[in-house]
């Protein structure tokens, strides 16, 4: 497929309230059947930032990842974010997902945990960095603050077209924000959305959204008001992003990391 039609997810999180988030947050991606192919959600969508909450940590067999998967299917919608996720050993992740309709989901677990706020403490770090391959578009998933770390993105070979960011971004921080989102774009040679919430947490931080899509340039594409939730579309052009590799080959120059 040469475009892709994507769509940011904006909006507040009921603190630490699983039903109400996954009530909420199908009623705003209901309306994308037909309209859309991918749909990014804020990162811990059915609890919100709570690092505390482990007993809310969910496998991948429980009810979000079904709600999920059958959200996938019926509006024939990927769908990308992150939630609490334990596995059978009793450790907690930040557990980012890919999924698409009637395939096996894809897992990446957040790799640089939130030390500030206590993340690390409680949480495990994940090691994978998986290429998700989806309608001819190769994707990588980071969440929140693995976008400070550019080592752990590092586009060697140009290995995918789309940088997908899933965050809980606070809106004392909101320049830093969109200013690496377009920083990643520019230096891996891809597209970027970065999709945030809003509102204010249990914890009492502010979130402003500024949720965004940018192109190889640097370049809006589309963005979210701030302060205001939001479901915005556009679409992405593959045509473009490999003319554009093609005629400015930089990346055949970069450094080659393990």
């Amino acid at each position: 497929m040469n475009e892709l039609r994507i769509s940011i997810v904006q909006s507040p999180i009921v603190w630490e309230n699983k039903e109400a988030n996954l009530k909420h947050f199908y009623s705003l991606l209901k309306p994308l059947k037909g309209q859309s192919d991918l749909a990014v959600l804020p990162e811990t969508f059915t609890t919100g930032f709570s690092v505390t909450a482990v007993d809310l940590a969910e496998s991948n067999d429980d009810a979000t990842v079904k709600a999920l998967q059958a959200w996938s299917d019926e509006l024939d919608l990927a769908i990308a974010g992150s939630f609490l996720a334990k596995n059978a050993d009793g450790k907690i992740f930040n557990r980012g997902f890919f999924i698409a309709p009637h395939t096996s989901p894809v897992f990446v677990d957040k790799r640089h945990l939130f030390r500030i706020g206590g993340e690390n403490k409680l949480l495990a770090a994940g090691t994978t960095r998986p290429i998700i391959t989806y309608k001819g578009w190769n994707i990588r998933l980071i969440v929140c603050y693995d976008l400070r770390f550019p080592t752990w993105m590092r586009n060697q070979n140009c290995a995918y077209d789309l940088l997908l960011c899933t965050a809980n971004w606070p809106r004392t921080r909101d320049y830093i924000w969109t200013t690496l989102l377009q920083a990643r774009a520019i230096e891996n040679w891809c597209y970027v959305c970065g999709v945030n919430r809003t509102s204010e947490d249990g914890n009492g931080t502010a979130h402003a959204g500024n949720s965004v899509l940018f192109d190889f340039w640097g370049k809006a594409r589309a963005s979210a008001e701030a302060n205001q939730e939001a479901v915005i579309t556009t679409k992405i052009s593959k045509e473009l992003l490999v003319n554009f590799r093609e005629r400015f080959p930089m990346w055949r120059d970069a450094d080659f990391l393990p």
